[in-house]
C-alpha cells in the first residue's frame, strides 16, 4: 500500500495506475482503522489494483477534490474515471461483488 501525502501525489497515482484504489481516512476514525485491514485483504484477490491510503487531515484538499463529507471513503478508478465509491459503512461482500464485476470485464 502506498501512502499519499499531497493532492498532487493523489492525482499522479490515479494517472499512473490504470486501476487505482484510494482509501481515505482520518486518524480519529475507529471505523477507518477497523476497515483498512479488511480492504487490504480483499484486494489481495485483485493484483492489478493498486491501493493508496490518504489521511484526510494531512491532505485536506482531498475532501473538495472528490466531494467527501465523511470517512472512510473508498474510491476505485479505472483509467482515471471513478467507477466505485463506498463511504462510512461498507459492506465488504457487496464491495467485493462490484470490484469483481469490473475486474472481470477489464482483465479479459
Amino acid at each position: 500500500m502506498t501512502h499519499l501525502h499531497s493532492i498532487e501525489a493523489v492525482t499522479d497515482f490515479i494517472h499512473t495506475h490504470s486501476l487505482a484504489f484510494l482509501y481515505i481516512s482520518q486518524p480519529n476514525c475507529s471505523v477507518c482503522h477497523g476497515l483498512l485491514p479488511q480492504v487490504q485483504q480483499l484486494l489481495e484477490d485483485y493484483p492489478a489494483i493498486q491501493l493508496a491510503h490518504i489521511d484526510a487531515t494531512e491532505v485536506p484538499e482531498v475532501a473538495s477534490r472528490f466531494s467527501i463529507f465523511t470517512v472512510p471513503v473508498l474510491l476505485l478508478f479505472f483509467e482515471e474515471k471513478e467507477y466505485i465509491r463506498e463511504a462510512r459503512i461498507v459492506h465488504l461482500d457487496l464491495l467485493d461483488q462490484k470490484i469483481d464485476k469490473l475486474y472481470q470485464n477489464i482483465i479479459q
